[in-house]
């Protein structure tokens, strides 16, 4: 998750700020929402290249974990800062059988994306999400830059 603290010492940036007046909070989620976008791309592809490839077993991947990563909405927390999620969908619509019973069990979403970030027992790690983070970090806050200021000079 993204963190942008705001400093107001730039007389200029009070400026462009005061034209919003009353419409600070929506120019403030669609400033988001672009970023959230530029870091949703490339954990998608980073998702997409690392799922079902270089496995020891023949993958069972399905392309439901993909499918379920999506961008929440952007919401106002108890300190008034607006939070956007980048995650997955639950719950899983398929059901894995367990090899030594005869039952089925779930696996959520969050627990597959783990397991394919950090590993497990037998398998190695295959980080998606901290490198798309990384990878992403400085043209995320461009992107919320610039789209605030296009929506200033609008104003």
């Amino acid at each position: 998750m993204a963190k942008m603290d705001i400093k107001m010492n730039d007389d200029g940036f009070l400026v462009r700020l005061s034209k919003l007046a009353e419409k600070t909070d929506d120019v403030a989620k669609l400033a988001l929402k672009e970023g959230a976008q530029v870091v949703y791309a490339k954990v998608k592809s980073n998702l997409a290249s690392v799922s079902g490839k270089g496995t020891k077993y023949p993958s069972r991947s399905t392309g439901e974990l993909i499918n379920a990563l999506g961008i929440s909405p952007v919401k106002v927390d108890k300190n008034g800062n607006y939070n956007i999620k980048i995650g997955f969908a639950e719950p899983r619509k398929n059901k894995y059988k367990a090899k030594k019973k005869r039952s089925y069990y779930n696996i959520t979403n969050a627990m597959l994306a783990n397991i394919l970030e950090y590993g497990k027992s037998g398998q190695p790690p295959k980080p998606f999400l901290k490198s798309a983070v990384r990878a992403t970090q400085n043209s995320c806050m461009q992107t919320i830059k610039a789209k605030f200021d296009s929506i200033v000079k609008e104003k």
